[in-house]
């Protein structure tokens, strides 16, 4: 199993299989756009402009698992990501990354993809996982760590 194995619906209402990523750097984010770490998004588009020409991409993942921080339709989200932070990454369909109705694709994520190192719950929005072009997890990176910090990673993921 792989995370070219999940199919999950664009914030546009589109299905989008995980496989058409194949062969890109993937950094897949849970968001909310209530929460403190919300200024985040400024700094994930900035690493998808800066490395999107070699095959990075974010994906955002609007989740309200976190105290109700993401209440908005999928249109309000996509309004408030456009207008506040000009986000042009791909962002997906409101899922849950926790507890009993989990998406399959954070069941995966958060057992590690058979890397203990990885494992564990999503402990709060804006938790990040880097996946390199085979589709193999390479990082996990906390809520508190603001994207700049681990640019390095990316960058030699795309290397």
């Amino acid at each position: 199993m792989s995370i070219y194995d999940f199919e999950l619906t664009t914030i546009d209402g589109w299905n989008k299989s995980m496989e058409d990523f194949k062969g890109k750097v993937v950094l897949l984010v849970n968001t909310a756009s209530k929460c403190g770490y919300t200024p985040q998004y400024e700094g994930l588009q900035q690493l998808y402009e800066e490395f999107k020409e070699k095959d990075f991409v974010v994906l955002g993942f609007p989740s309200n698992d976190f105290l109700r921080q993401e209440p908005g339709s999928d249109e309000e989200i996509k309004t408030f990501c456009s207008t506040n932070f000009n986000i042009t990454f791909p962002m997906f369909s409101k899922i849950h990354v926790k507890g009993k109705n989990i998406h399959p694709l954070y069941e995966y994520l958060t057992s590690g993809g058979g890397k203990k190192e990885f494992s564990g719950k999503v402990k709060w929005n804006f938790t990040k996982f880097l996946i390199d072009r085979n589709g193999e997890i390479i990082g996990r990176f906390e809520p508190k760590e603001e994207p700049e910090t681990f640019r390095s990673a990316i960058e030699e993921a795309v290397r």
